[in-house]
């Protein structure tokens, strides 16, 4: 009889150790979650901004390649001294247009830079989420079968998993290129 209660002693511990452990990993990971989806948003605004400020780049292109063109037909066929006025506007409207475009073009090109540092810890994230729901799942397989070595295992895992997602919490720039890679 007492053989049956160290074993079930020894059953409860393991249970004990793989049920605090699969609490703390879902916490954790409901937390990297919820910072995940904000960060999942502010790429979706970043690359709404980017392509808007794309498209009024292109916009504004247009627009100055328009006036140069007009200016130069105003230019051959107005009658000399008659259409100095709108030559003057075309000129200050181009003038208008080329200061515009670089700005334009390094306002985008900091809105997708803005998106790539974000979706890096998008895919931190993503590889701290594989991480703990590979450890929970090795943690339930650990119950199931008794087995120390698989909660070991899992306990891996997890500690892969917290990495990577105390990384994307702390802005840090570890990422498995090869994973991201495969994955991506």
């Amino acid at each position: 009889m007492e053989l049956e209660v160290t074993a079930e002693a020894k059953d409860k511990a393991l249970n004990r150790r793989i049920a605090i452990t699969v609490v703390v990993l879902s916490v954790f990971i409901g937390l990297c979650h919820i910072k995940d989806e904000n960060t999942v948003q502010a790429m979706e605004r970043s690359e709404a901004h980017a392509i808007d400020t794309w498209n009024e780049y292109q916009a504004n292109k247009t627009k100055q390649h328009l006036a140069e063109n007009a200016r130069l037909q105003l230019q051959v066929l107005a009658p000399p001294g008659k259409a100095t006025a709108e030559l003057a506007k075309l000129d200050a409207d181009i003038a208008k247009y080329k200061v515009q475009t670089p700005v334009l073009s390094a306002k985008a090109e900091a809105q997708e830079a803005d998106y790539d540092r974000l979706r890096f810890h998008h895919d931190q994230f993503n590889a701290a989420d594989a991480g703990v729901a590979t450890a929970i799942s090795l943690a339930a397989v650990a119950a199931l079968m008794e087995t120390v070595a698989l909660l070991w295992a899992a306990w891996g895992f997890a500690a892969f998993g917290v990495f990577m997602g105390m990384n994307a919490f702390l802005g840090g720039s570890f990422q498995l290129g090869v994973l991201s890679a495969l994955l991506g």
